[in-house]
C-alpha cells in the first residue's frame, strides 16, 4: 500500500495512461506498417498488448484506489466510522467481473463460431449488462469511498459529500485528478 501512497503524481500518471499509450501507438504503427501485406507469421502478436495495457492502466488504478481506502484508514478520526468492509466488498466485484470477462473473451476468441449470434446476444444481455452496470455501480461507490477518505483525513471530521465533491470528480477524471490529490495524499503521509 505505501508503493501506491507514497508514489509521485507522475509515477501514477505514467503507469495508469503514458505506458500503456505508448503500446498502443507502438501496436498502432505495426498494424499500419503491414497494411495490405499478405499474412506471412513476421507480424508480432499485438493481441497481446492489449491485456498489457489494462493490466498497467486496471492494475495502477485499482490499487491506488485500494491503498488510499484501506491505507489512510490509520489517519482517519476514532470518531469517523467508516464502512471499510463495505467498501472491500464492491472493490473485489469489479475485479472478480474484469478477470471473468477477460477469461471469457479468450475462451470465445479460441473457439470462432463455437456459439450462435442469437445465443451469444442473449448471453450478453441477460448476463453481462447486469454484471457490467453493477460493476460500473460498485466502482462509482469505490470512487466515493477514496474522496471521502481523503477528505475526511484532511479535515480529521466527518463529510457530507458536498464537502468532498471535487475529490469524487478529481479521482473519477483521474488522468487529471493524480496530478492534484496524489501530492495532497503524499503530504498526508509524511505528517
Amino acid at each position: 500500500m505505501n508503493l501506491f501512497l507514497g508514489a509521485k503524481h507522475w509515477q501514477l500518471f505514467l503507469l495508469t495512461f503514458g505506458v500503456p499509450v505508448m503500446l498502443n501507438i507502438v501496436m498502432m504503427f505495426n498494424i499500419f506498417s503491414h497494411f495490405g501485406k499478405p499474412y506471412g507469421g513476421e507480424n508480432f502478436n499485438g493481441g497481446m498488448i492489449f491485456p498489457v495495457m489494462m493490466v498497467l492502466f486496471a492494475g495502477t488504478l485499482l490499487g491506488w484506489m485500494y491503498s488510499v481506502a484501506v491505507g489512510m484508514q490509520k489517519m482517519v478520526p476514532a470518531t469517523v466510522k467508516m464502512k471499510i468492509t463495505k467498501f472491500k466488498v464492491f472493490f473485489f466485484i469489479p475485479v472478480t467481473y474484469m478477470v471473468l470477462i477477460f477469461f471469457f473473451i479468450g475462451l470465445a476468441l479460441k473457439s470462432p463460431g463455437a456459439t450462435d449470434l442469437g445465443q451469444a446476444a442473449l448471453l450478453a444481455f441477460a448476463i453481462i449488462v447486469p454484471l457490467h452496470l453493477f460493476s460500473m455501480f460498485c466502482l462509482f461507490y469505490c470512487l466515493y469511498f477514496v474522496a471521502k477518505t481523503i477528505k475526511t483525513v484532511e479535515l480529521q471530521r466527518e463529510v457530507t459529500f458536498s464537502d468532498f465533491v471535487q475529490e469524487f470528480f478529481l479521482a473519477w477524471f483521474f488522468p487529471i485528478g493524480v496530478w492534484i490529490l496524489q501530492p495532497r495524499i503524499n503530504k498526508m503521509i509524511i505528517q
